[in-house]
């Protein structure tokens, strides 16, 4: 074979060569990317759903008494051209004489359960005279209170229990009583469809000057009742100044709006005769009262059963193996 036939067998063989290798490192790259024979590929993570708020009662120390709490839902962006609303949890009433005469009369202290940080809250006096004026105490509203008064009940409660309450701020109360209605609705769903003020709330026209038993009128859409009248209701608003909101016993129905709103008037102290004037009770204030709100989180409602611990696998164990013993020769 001359020496250009043999170049050209030699340039043949490389290039066979070189093709080879090509489809090699073609396979070989497939195969990678295929998952193995009888592997299952394990299926993706289903998201979990917000979890939901149930009701609760909240035990009062030392009373047998309970405050019903119910979920209120939070808001859409954009639905109040605020921030959105969190989720959190308000009082189905007013808050009653009931946990309020605890902590006003110190009846904790007196049974030995006061808080642990009894620093952490001031609390008024025992008062001399009734609080209730002679309108009526259990299953009514607290009423006649200071702002501060029924801030500091709120963190004494929240001592007590372990869980964070305070005064709903205004665009929560409001939330609230709308029960999701527009705010186009004077009075949103705190009168429902089909319903009429006077279902709903004591005022001036059906209310003869007085207030009455909490929870006897027909609730909004979402549970809480009493949210327009009977006792007006002490909030905080945007620049942290306490406002009374819902109207009273005392107002017409044309005050009875949801975005009606009464700053705190020196006249519901008028009559105090000590100077300065009381920092917790409003002598010409029988009108107002308050309700609470507790924070969405944590709280694990008090009857939530705990939830069930799964049994702890035993530890696998390795088989002992026995060592052979050397032979005894007598």
């Amino acid at each position: 074979m001359n020496s250009s036939a043999s170049a050209r067998l030699n340039h043949r063989n490389r290039s066979a060569e070189r093709i080879a290798l090509a489809l090699l490192l073609a396979a070989a790259t497939a195969s990678a990317a295929e998952p193995p024979t009888g592997i299952a590929t394990p299926p993706a993570t289903p998201a979990q759903p917000a979890p939901q708020l149930v009701a609760f009662s909240q035990e009062v120390p030392v009373a047998a008494y309970k405050i019903e709490m119910l979920p209120i839902p939070g808001s859409a962006p954009g639905a109040t051209g605020e921030e959105p609303i969190k989720p959190f949890y308000m009082s189905k009433t007013e808050l009653g004489w009931e946990a309020f005469d605890v902590y006003i009369y110190r009846l904790d202290e007196e049974a030995g359960k006061g808080p642990k940080d009894a620093d952490a809250v001031t609390r008024p006096s025992k008062p001399y005279l009734p609080p209730d004026r002679g309108f009526g105490h259990e299953g009514y509203a607290a009423i006649s209170m200071s702002h501060k008064n029924a801030t500091e009940f709120c963190k004494w409660l929240s001592l007590q229990t372990g869980r964070s309450y305070r005064l709903p701020t205004e665009d929560e109360w409001e939330h609230a009583a709308r029960a999701g209605a527009p705010a186009s609705s004077p009075t949103g769903n705190a009168v429902p469809q089909g319903a009429t003020l006077a279902d709903c709330a004591w005022f001036a026209a059906n209310a003869a000057d007085t207030p009455h038993p909490v929870g006897k009128k027909r609730p909004n859409a979402w549970g809480l009742c009493d949210m327009l009248g009977n006792a007006a209701e002490w909030v905080t608003d945007k620049e942290g100044k306490p406002v009374a909101k819902g109207g009273s016993f005392r107002d017409p129905a044309e005050k009875l709006t949801i975005a009606a709103r009464v700053p705190m008037d020196r006249a519901w102290n008028a009559s105090d005769p000590q100077i300065p004037k009381s920092k917790w009770w409003l002598s010409d204030g029988p009108h107002i009262g308050f309700r609470i709100v507790c924070d969405a989180a944590p709280p694990v409602p008090s009857t939530a059963p705990a939830a069930p611990v799964a049994p702890t696998p035993p530890a696998a164990t390795t088989p002992a193996i026995t060592q052979p013993q050397p032979e005894k020769h007598p």
